[in-house]
């Protein structure tokens, strides 16, 4: 149901824990406690655990308070802030930190840290450090974690709540002048989260579909280039359902899913998807295309409310020219439904897991079982006849200054020229319920490129402007050549 890959290249992954037993025992005996679970108030079996990418390995970890719908973002210093859930979990924070061979690392909990219950909000990582939590079921509010335990009212919230909701799990993205976007039902403002005021109000998205939980689109801020004066900020949304799928799909009748793709330039232009599709999750890839990946073409978010998985990942390239900015790939041969997850991970490749749509797990007699595994997709610049032209870094600093200019050194074996090569930088996102919070790319300034020898050249570039085009944290980096990327490297920025 969650997923984030932590600087490590581990992945921690969790559930809701008010099902009973899962199939991963608790190490060493222990057993959780829990006299207000709902379902089992003493249990000894995992519902989060510790994914390795390198060894493809996993261990258990221990959650103690229900995490169903809940929220993430990862800290400055690379600690994934987990916030609010259902039950005793709902006004919980949970920590975890990016441990380096510790067995021991786990689950740190807080269970009354929040001002108000947060179950189905939004976090956004902020240039400041801190995390603003938005939204969440009857919550028409925002908070920061840390804080001072008081909640700020949002109307906007309350004017987004249809009969249906369809204003949960609200999209937020960071602006480059530092306001915060908010996306809610159909609507969309710009706050200004310091002076706690609404600086600006967009027009409504055209046509009648809802993009917000339950009727579940996605979106992502396409990559935020710094070459290009004045800084640009482009959000994308796509997909969703009718603001009624909901209540509709609880009687049996799955509509069609939206279509639609939609930018906002502040004007919103509209395309069509090679498919419909909800449930759907976007993600930003090193190149800047944008994979849609899991996800059905009718129906909705909730228990037993999807029909007819998508299965094919299509590729977005908001660059090329309208009408042939999509391309289809190699289908999946397992429905994602709902409660599935992706996401990127730094050797390119995007890692998708579960999917689960019944109120417990169920593996036989249903139209979607819930599945458990985990696959991971290729995107088409990992083919090998595109080896020669991929890059491979070297060499480059852990460490990233504001402004400040660093080198990247990489071998490639047909270089084309300077202008082929870009670096970038990825903030890895929290994926639940088709949205990535805090995703982030940003193209940096500068790549001036030199050879140094055989197949070997350095790339100069400059760290990102301001903490307001990338927060402080630990990114990805990527090098990107004639639309290639490399394998990422981690690095602080700071």
């Amino acid at each position: 149901m969650h997923m984030q890959l932590l600087k490590n290249n581990k992945v921690v992954m969790f559930d809701r824990t008010d099902f009973g037993p899962s199939n991963i025992s608790l190490p060493n005996g222990r057993c959780r406690d829990d006299p207000n679970d709902k379902v089992l108030t003493t249990d000894c079996t995992a519902h989060s655990i510790l994914y390795d990418v390198h060894s493809n390995s996993f261990r258990a970890l221990t959650v103690q308070t229900d995490t169903w719908c809940s929220s993430g973002a990862v800290l400055a210093n690379g600690t994934l802030v987990q916030t609010g859930g259902f039950n005793d979990g709902d006004h919980a924070v949970r920590t975890i930190a990016a441990c380096r061979g510790e067995s021991s690392c786990d689950w740190a909990e807080f269970p009354h840290a929040l001002s108000e219950r947060r179950w189905y909000a939004s976090n956004q990582i902020l240039p400041d450090g801190r995390i603003i939590i938005v939204g969440g079921r009857a919550q028409y509010n925002y908070e920061f974690y840390p804080g001072d335990s008081r909640s700020i009212k949002l109307d906007f919230l309350r004017q987004t709540k249809d009969g249906y909701e369809n204003n949960l799990y609200p999209f937020l993205h960071l602006l480059p002048d530092g306001n915060l976007f908010i996306f809610a039902n159909r609507q969309s403002i710009v706050l200004d989260y310091k002076q706690d005021r609404v600086v600006r109000q967009f027009p409504a998205i055209t046509g009648g579909d809802s993009r917000n939980y339950p009727s579940s689109g996605s979106s992502v801020l396409l990559p935020v280039d710094e070459n290009i004066t004045p800084v640009a900020a482009e959000v994308m949304i796509c997909g969703g359902s009718s603001h009624n799928a909901f209540q509709l799909a609880a009687k049996g009748t799955f509509l069609r899913a939206a279509t639609t793709v939609t930018d906002d330039q502040p004007v919103w232009e509209m395309e069509k998807m090679p498919s419909a599709r909800v449930m759907s999750d976007m993600l930003l890839l090193p190149n800047g295309d944008v994979i849609i990946i899991n996800g059905a073409r009718s129906g909705t978010a909730g228990w037993e409310a999807g029909r007819n998985p998508v299965t094919t990942p299509h590729i977005y390239k908001p660059k090329a020219p309208t009408g042939k900015r999509f391309a289809s790939a190699a289908a999946s041969p397992r429905p994602r439904m709902y409660h599935s997850t992706a996401i990127l991970l730094a050797d390119g490749r995007v890692l998708v897991g579960g999917s689960n749509p019944h109120i417990y797990y169920n593996f036989t007699g249903v139209d979607f079982p819930t599945d458990l595994s985990l696959e991971a997709f290729s995107p088409p610049y990992l083919s090998p006849e595109l080896d020669p032209l991929r890059p491979r870094i070297v060499r480059v600093s852990g460490t990233v200054g504001y402004n400040a200019s660093f080198q990247v050194t990489f071998r490639v074996a047909e270089f084309l020229e300077a202008e082929a090569v870009s670096v970038r930088l990825i903030a890895p996102p929290f994926n639940t319920h088709s949205f990535s919070m805090s995703q982030r790319m940003v193209v940096l300034r500068g790549a001036a490129v030199w050879c140094l020898g055989l197949e070997t050249y350095a790339v100069a570039a400059l760290g990102p402007t301001t903490p307001e085009i990338a927060p402080p944290g630990h990114y990805v980096l990527f090098v990107v050549h004639a639309r290639v990327p490399s394998s990422g490297m981690w690095v602080q920025i700071q």
